[in-house]
């Protein structure tokens, strides 16, 4: 359709102009009523200024005309009178740091958005451009990165934002950074939205995402994506296999990593290294599969190294297989026989970890130790839990308690361990039915594990941890890891 720019009282026409990039000069005539012919005009040459309506009036074509206009209508003559000038400043309510030629003393912003990255100052960063400090490559390299080091989601985000916006938006390996953090901070579903956006991927895209998904317990959806590389034309390398091989341990596919590693020496030709047999033995071991286990380690075409065996007596442990145990740490002697002078002989000090948890709440970064003073609203939601918990099922596991203490105290320290108080703070100040994100240094205990399934169940949200093995998502009274980790 042609814009309407201007109008031109041309006698008993209608002359209409519009900046259409067609070279083509076209005219078309129409015939109205009163011998008033209305005339479109294709030329994007000649812009004719048109404002009027002109009619004949049936006397002879040199008589006064008569402008007609439709009523209700402001003609593009009478907005443009209307409209304010942008040219004219309003000095009354500008500050002095305004830009404007009536404030010859304004100084554009200089920061080095480098140097804030570099001391960790994100959210400073940020904010600065937000007020049009430009970012260049480097410095959104060095944003990506800290955001890394701090796991924030929020800030994560907003650097996103402004990468979108900037004409870095489709580089590669700042895509892939942004994959990572995500990832990294269990929000699959935006990294999936930026791996879906990329318009070119490398293989470590594809890599990205697969261990993402392995790490949190999405290891089907890694390997559907596997399975869609493959079909447009990548081919897998030995670090592809591994991510593959992590997404199968991470749900207990066992015939499909047996599949996947086959697939790999056969048809692919890859060389296989020491840590794609490890993989193997991960996928059997989480899976409880020790037997096979072993048995693949047999039938290996190299001989087993000390890593091999320390993650099958690694397994063998979690499964509570002492027989296995004891066998693997005789083998273990053949490789350092100081193992066993050092188990005999040397005490190794009690560890004094603080089991610490941090939370992000409302764009900040909170921690909660299993020592601090219980008090305020979040030791009353917790509270309240316990006893909706106590309702629904939930009965402690006091085995997790290595104090020599009465049943009574064992159970009231279990209520009061550090990743329940930081998800009952989280509960009251974030807004309802939005995910809570927190991270522990140590492995989650049991009892806590069955107890923040129930709490998820509880409250109607998706509750995701991150302890110093993997994720866990508890969502529905379920957690994503199939109470194995």
């Amino acid at each position: 359709m042609a814009s309407l720019v201007s109008f031109q009282n041309t006698g008993n026409s209608i002359s209409f102009s519009s900046h259409l990039k067609s070279s083509i000069t076209t005219k078309h005539s129409l015939a109205l009523n009163k011998k008033i012919k209305l005339c479109f005009s294709q030329n994007p040459n000649k812009l004719n200024p048109l404002s009027i309506y002109a009619a004949s009036n049936n006397t002879n074509s040199n008589s006064s005309t008569r402008t007609y206009r439709r009523q209700g209508v402001t003609t593009h003559r009478q907005t443009r009178k209307n409209r304010p000038n942008p040219r004219k400043f309003n000095t009354e309510n500008r500050n002095e740091n305004h830009p404007s030629p009536e404030n010859p003393t304004f100084q554009s912003i200089t920061v080095d958005l480098m140097k804030l990255c570099e001391e960790g100052k994100v959210k400073e960063a940020l904010d600065y451009m937000g007020q049009g400090v430009l970012a260049d490559y480097n410095v959104f390299g060095a944003l990506l990165d800290a955001c890394a080091n701090t796991n924030s989601l929020e800030l994560s985000k907003r650097v996103n934002d402004f990468l979108r916006r900037s004409k870095f938006a489709g580089d590669i390996e700042l895509n892939n950074k942004l994959i990572f953090i995500y990832g990294k901070c269990a929000s699959m579903r935006d990294a999936r939205r930026v791996f879906d956006k990329m318009r070119e991927r490398n293989m470590a895209s594809w890599e990205l995402m697969i261990n993402g998904y392995a790490v949190n317990g999405k290891g089907d959806d890694g390997l559907l994506l596997f399975e869609e590389m493959r079909k447009g034309g990548f081919q897998p390398d030995n670090e592809t296999f591994l991510a593959v091989l992590s997404a199968c341990a991470s749900v207990g596919a066992v015939e499909e990593g047996v599949m996947y590693f086959e697939l790999m020496k056969n048809e692919y030709r890859i060389a296989l290294g020491i840590e794609h047999y490890i993989g193997v033995i991960d996928v059997f071991g989480r899976a409880g599969h020790l037997n096979e286990a072993v048995e693949f380690i047999e039938n290996m075409p190299i001989e087993p190294t000390m890593e091999i065996w320390q993650a099958i007596r690694g397994f063998a442990r979690i499964h509570g297989d002492i027989d296995l145990e004891d066998h693997v740490e005789e083998l273990l002697l053949g490789f350092d026989p100081s193992i066993r002078s050092e188990n005999e002989l040397r005490v190794p000090p009690r560890k004094k970890f603080s089991m610490i948890n941090m939370i992000e709440e409302k764009n900040r970064v909170s921690e909660y130790r299993c020592m601090n003073h219980f008090k305020g609203d979040g030791n009353e939601k917790l509270k309240g839990l316990n006893g909706q918990m106590r309702e629904a099922g939930y009965v402690p596991d006091t085995r997790y308690v290595l104090h020599d203490i009465d049943q009574k105290a064992k159970e009231q320290a279990l209520q009061y361990h550090s990743e329940r108080l930081a998800i009952a703070y989280g509960l009251i100040s974030t807004p309802a039915r939005t995910p809570l994100r927190i991270i522990k240094n140590l492995r989650i205990c049991g009892d806590c594990h069955n107890a923040i399934k129930i709490m998820s169940k509880i409250v109607g949200r998706e509750l995701i941890v991150r302890d110093n093995k993997r994720f866990h998502h508890f969502q529905g009274g379920k957690c994503s890891c199939g109470d194995y980790w």
